[in-house]
């Protein structure tokens, strides 16, 4: 979480520092007209700024994943990224419109200009531009408001979502014709226009990808539906495909997009199974959610082809901590499942000591002998905990169970807050807080 920090408020702080070198926020010239003009140009660049870096991490760039600690990560700093610019933009319109308002209400009373200047060459064409660049941006603004609040509705389903916040490469497009017509010409020629440029042009590149549904496309294969298996007691679904040439492989740990209705349109499931290229089957399960998942072993069928985009996330277990503590909350087992397959391998290697937490609300009978198999092969210490039978996880119960946590990576999968709580406890106590390792699977 902190790269993600670091990277949000690194670039609110960057592009603040560049623009001060080439403005001002508090003008020579008394008045709230010239305040007006400075601080309209700094919330526009920051705005523009943040939508643009937002924009770019919406393609997936992997890249990126390595740097950011997996899509996962990326994605929270992409919705973070939004709000901050969705706040920006609104201070924006509200210092560019409320001074007028302010005249027309009688408030203030609007300065005396001198004589309009003539202008020439790209400045002019700029100048000519204006009322456009003005009208549009206003628009787009009001339709990305509605958009970004949108998608931080969850009740808003997913299908809706994944459809209207395509339209935001729309809006973003508009801002970007807005954005170049309108900022301070001066800036152009100094490092926060440079900046911005970058900025802008990655943005667009990333907004046209999104538009034509190009993302992922390098990274995508198709497979076909061998097996569903139920777990009717957990509301869980196991599916198994067999995949084409195109699927590179993972690493367990790792998710993917799946899309098995191109209504629907693609979903983040994490892989359930170990990767074998001989055998070129994998595996998700999926739990009963949503709308969607809650559907899925009806309308999917054993042959049904479907298209995979990944591997994503890093959420793999790294490091040479001779002790790893797994916590996999619910359906946060998924990972652990495919970690344990990975390490019953021929030559596979990991920690020397594994400790597997499972709070569950329920147990079904054929997944547990199938968890029980996979940790028995794996060489796992299994703990199973369910609610009601047994005393809920703490950090001090986790500490009194596993003697050599201090010397041990942390991986949790499940509920944010249960996994915050964990994470708090254990480095309060002195575990390092880069040992700690939690996945952050909410894509919206």
């Amino acid at each position: 979480m902190k790269r993600i920090h670091w990277s949000f408020w690194g670039l609110l702080l960057a592009l603040t520092g560049l623009w001060l070198l080439a403005d001002t926020l508090w003008p020579a010239q008394p008045g709230l007209f010239a305040m007006r003009r400075g601080w309209v140009q700094y919330s526009g660049v920051l705005a523009m700024a943040m939508m643009s870096v937002a924009m770019v991490l919406a393609v997936r760039p992997v890249w990126l994943e390595r740097h950011l600690d997996g899509l996962d990560k990326m994605y929270r700093l992409h919705k973070w990224l939004g709000i901050g610019a969705l706040v920006l933009a609104a201070v924006h319109w509200l210092w560019a419109k409320g001074a007028k308002w302010a005249v027309d209400w009688g408030w203030l009373q609007r300065p005396q200009r001198g004589p309009r200047a003539e202008f020439t060459g790209l400045e002019g064409l700029l100048r000519g531009w204006r009322p456009a660049a003005e009208g549009l941006g206003e628009w787009a603004f009001y339709a990305a408001v509605v958009l970004i609040v949108l998608a931080l509705i969850h009740r808003f389903p997913y299908r809706l979502f994944a459809k209207t916040h395509k339209l935001l490469a729309v809006a973003y497009l508009v801002l970007v014709f807005h954005t170049a017509v309108l900022t301070k010409i001066d800036y152009w020629a100094q490092p926060v226009g440079w900046v911005q440029a970058v900025l802008l042009v990655a943005g667009t590149v990333s907004a046209v990808i999104v538009l034509l549904g190009r993302i992922g496309a390098r990274r995508t294969a198709h497979g076909t539906i061998e097996s569903l298996e139920r777990f009717p007691t957990l509301h869980m679904l196991e599916t198994t495909l067999l995949l084409d040439e195109r699927w590179a492989g993972h690493q367990p740990g790792q998710f993917a997009f799946l899309t098995s209705s191109a209504a629907e349109g693609a979903h983040p499931y994490t892989i359930a199974s170990a990767w074998n290229p001989q055998d070129r089957r994998i595996s998700f399960v999926t739990k009963a959610l949503g709308d969607h998942t809650g559907t899925l072993h009806e309308r999917l069928r054993v042959g049904d082809r479907v298209k995979i985009e990944g591997p994503y996330g890093h959420f793999t277990f790294e490091g040479d901590a001779p002790q790893q503590i797994w916590i996999g909350a619910g359906i946060g087992i998924t990972p652990f499942i495919a970690r344990m397959k990975h390490l019953a391998q021929a030559g596979a290697r990991g920690p020397t000591v594994v400790d597997l937490f499972h709070p569950t609300a329920a147990i079904d009978p054929a997944a547990l002998q199938k968890l029980q198999a996979n940790a028995r092969a794996a060489g796992v210490r299994l703990h199973l905990l369910v609610d009601g039978q047994d005393e809920r996880l703490t950090g001090e119960r986790l500490r009194q169970m596993v003697p050599g946590w201090k010397n041990a990576s942390v991986w949790f999968c499940g509920p944010a807050g249960f996994g915050q709580a964990l994470r708090a406890d254990l480095t309060a106590q002195g575990l390092p807080d880069d040992a700690f390792h939690q996945e952050l699977f909410q894509m919206r």
